[in-house]
């Protein structure tokens, strides 16, 4: 690589059509991009080759939950204020892995304490969840970390809660929004880039947009070394995965 060429990172957030996709070059030479990419792997696709992968989806997969999720779900958690309620607890392996919903719950009940099932909201992330694995299965977990917009977004605010929720009664909320656009703003990008979707809302809507560039902006901190990990001393799966969230 060149002195004049760009080094881009990638953030994902999954959206109806996939996972939608913003590229920031973190060099500066170029203007940050944004597509949808119908699977993980279409990623190698892309000619920006991005260095590192940020994603907002639970990466390491615990055989028994304990109260809370994940250490790492529990200490993001703590720092969100009114907004924790985003981090959900992530169930264990064997009740990911399940393709029916009943089953799921059974499975999930069976290995955790205190005993807890699956929500509907949950089990519908699961395939991604899944295809996330796979691809660490195949690829290796170099590139890829789990990151949280929220948690972006609090650390875009000067490691303090956001006020306002992105969706109330699961509409999208113009105040939460226009709050998360002026952070992105502050830390980057141009406002004409965050104002709007690229998209059509039934493949990629508004708060989906918005994470994607909130989980850009973590894996540029992550690339270059500034990015928090929760927690400080985090657990392994069973395969050796490393369960974190950064920001």
């Amino acid at each position: 690589m060149t002195d004049a060429e760009p080094q881009w990172v990638a953030g994902l957030d999954g959206c109806p059509a996939g996972w939608i996709t913003v590229l920031r070059d973190v060099s500066g030479r170029a203007a940050p991009t944004c597509t949808v990419l119908k699977t993980l792997a279409d990623i190698d696709n892309l000619p920006q080759r991005p260095a590192v992968i940020a994603i907002d989806m639970p990466i390491g997969l615990p055989e028994h939950v304990g109260p809370g999720g994940r250490g790492c779900d529990v200490a993001a958690r703590k720092v969100l204020g009114a907004r924790q309620s985003s981090v959900f607890a992530v169930p264990a392996r064997v009740a990911v892995m399940e393709e029916d919903y009943w089953q799921a719950c059974a499975l999930a009940a069976a290995n955790s304490t205190p005993s807890r099932k699956v929500s509907k909201q949950c089990f519908y992330l699961f395939p991604k969840i899944r295809e996330v694995d796979a691809w660490i299965g195949e690829h290796g977990q170099e590139r890829i970390y789990e990151c949280h917009p929220e948690v972006a977004f609090w650390a875009m605010n000067g490691q303090v809660a956001l006020t306002e929720p992105k969706k109330v009664k699961s509409r999208p909320y113009g105040p939460g929004l226009a709050l998360r656009r002026d952070l992105l703003v502050a830390n980057g990008y141009a406002p004409d880039f965050v104002a709007t979707c690229p998209f059509k809302r039934k493949d990629a809507t508004e708060d989906d947009f918005l994470d994607a560039c909130a989980t850009a902006w973590s894996a540029e901190r992550i690339l270059k070394g500034h990015a928090m990990c929760f927690p400080d001393t985090p657990a392994t799966d069973d395969r050796g995965i490393p369960m974190t969230i950064w920001a």
